[in-house]
């Protein structure tokens, strides 16, 4: 057993290190070239925060491993011996909940505040937003904690009579207990009255994840369920519209004018947004028109890239052409591929969470025999179905994002993001990763039971008084599956069109 621990703490120590250097990596590939050399905070919030996120969904597996290690012990206090997975839970949602509330907020504001300003005006007026965003929510959180902050456990209170010790021993199904004459333990021969409520309190680093998880729970079930679906889809229909051919020259000259035409115009639009808003004529109508040009300017690239696909030019045009095709081909592979695992997430839900008594373990025991066959093969499984959720939740808010008009677009492009929506996907991941967690610690309960992840969001956060009920309905569960159904319909119906820019502008200057 002490092997082990050491094992996992080297396995630890090391997927920390290619965490970290992911992070970097991602950051230094997709950052805006008007971010280089600058913004030197809002980047190493960024790292931080991608950092923690993914240390986050790998702690799941990671405790999982950690009851292994005292599972087979001979004597009591083994497990003591091991990871203290309930400090580090704590520790990570405590600085996963900072994060979200207070340091990526305060990231935005000042790397969003106006530069013509000083760097002390920024701070300042960054400071402000946070320090009374932080009030808020202190006064908010201690009020609760106050009032409600309980969790109400429901016990039964057991007595039996005393009998001679057997001289041998006979269990099966119909004699479960000891005695010749017991057909049924204390505990099912209980009557109703012996079922009471015991109620305590909860410490507050708790009840600071159990609300986290809520608010990430929200967002989890919208962005999540319409994700789950329009991930994999959106993969086959870009294969399923993908260009047939090479265009000729004078088709390129005609494509490449029009472009130039519309962005223009898009400039043109843009520039009288930004006189509205130095006038101060923010309303409803002056949101609604920057929308449509965001909508508009992320049409135009997407053309941009599409001409430039179907006629590329250089010395190796036909080898970027050829990367192209094998492009698309990756993309309807990975679609299919997506397609069942999305098809397995939702059956899943439907057999183990929303059937009572559950169908089937299914892909609880999917993992647990791949962990028969290789000790750390069904964690990694385990694993990327719980990273897969997180790619869901990005999908899904960069689709609601071009349809919603109250979402606001922050997408993620190879070398051309800038730090105000890195910061919001960051935030974004952060906020939706304990729901993930916590959903996969329910929907995985048989796999990952007797974990310290399972004590927090299986037994305090579904007891707690005031919001338990949420998770006794299965609340977020259908409301994840029909909106995941809903937009598997939308794409049968709609998705598999191109749905071209309308190009109008509602300007009221």
């Amino acid at each position: 057993m002490g092997d082990f621990n050491l094992a996992l703490v080297i396995v630890a120590i090391v997927v920390c290190v290619i965490v970290f250097i992911s992070s970097i990596y991602l950051l230094v590939n997709y950052q805006h070239p008007d971010d280089a050399n600058q913004a030197y905070f809002p980047k190493f919030v960024v790292v931080f925060g991608l950092s923690i996120a993914m240390i986050s969904i790998l702690m799941l597996p990671a405790d999982v491993a950690n009851r292994h290690a005292c599972r087979h012990s001979i004597y009591n206090g083994a497990c003591n011996l091991t990871l203290p997975m309930k400090d580090l839970w704590l520790a990570v949602y405590i600085v996963d909940a900072v994060l979200v509330f207070f340091i990526i907020p305060f990231a935005m504001f000042f790397y969003e505040g106006d530069q013509d300003k000083s760097l002390g005006k920024r701070i300042k007026s960054a400071l402000i937003w946070v320090v009374t965003t932080a009030v808020v929510c202190a006064l908010v959180l201690g009020i609760l904690y106050g009032v409600i902050g309980k969790v109400d456990f429901s016990v039964r209170h057991l007595s039996s009579a005393t009998t001679t010790f057997p001289t041998s021993w006979q269990f099966s199904n119909n004699q479960p207990c000891v005695g010749n004459t017991a057909r049924q333990c204390s505990a099912y021969t209980a009557n109703a009255a012996s079922e009471k409520t015991w109620t305590m309190r909860t410490t507050f680093p708790e009840y600071v994840v159990a609300l986290a998880t809520i608010v990430g729970s929200v967002l989890f079930t919208i962005f999540g369920g319409v994700g789950i679906a329009c991930l994999p889809l959106g993969l086959i229909t870009a294969f399923i519209r993908r260009p047939k051919a090479v265009i000729t020259r004078s088709q390129y000259i005609k494509e490449a004018t029009e472009l130039g035409k519309k962005a223009r115009e898009l400039k043109k639009a843009a520039d009288a947004l930004h006189l509205e808003e130095r006038s101060g004529a923010k309303g409803r109508k002056w949101r609604k028109n920057v929308k449509e040009v965001e909508k508009e300017l992320l049409q135009l690239e997407e053309d941009v890239n599409l001409l430039e696909e179907v006629y590329p030019q250089g010395e190796k045009a036909e080898t970027a052409w050829a990367f192209t095709v094998l492009g698309y081909l990756a993309k309807f592979i990975l679609g299919i591929l997506g397609l069942i695992v999305s098809v397995a997430w939702i059956a899943h839900i439907i057999i183990y969470l929303l059937v009572d008594p559950p169908l089937s373990p299914f892909l609880n025991e999917v993992f647990i025999k791949l962990d028969d066959v290789w000790g750390l093969l069904g964690t990694a499984a385990f694993a990327f179905f719980c990273f897969y959720l997180l790619l869901a939740v990005i999908a899904g808010a960069m689709m609601l994002g071009l349809k919603l008009v109250f979402v606001t677009i922050h997408p993620m492009k190879w070398g051309a993001t800038l730090m105000n929506s890195f910061l919001f996907n960051v935030g974004l991941i952060l906020l939706c990763s304990i729901s993930v967690i916590q959903f996969c610690a329910t929907a995985f309960g048989y796999y990952a039971q007797a974990t310290a992840a399972q004590e927090i969001f299986g037994h305090t956060l579904q007891s707690l008084r005031g919001i338990k009920y949420l998770y006794k309905y299965n609340v977020f569960q259908i409301g994840f599956v029909v909106l995941a159904g809903l937009t598997f319909l939308y794409y049968i119906a709609f998705g598999w069109r191109r749905k071209k820019p309308s190009g109008r502008f509602q300007l009221s200057t």
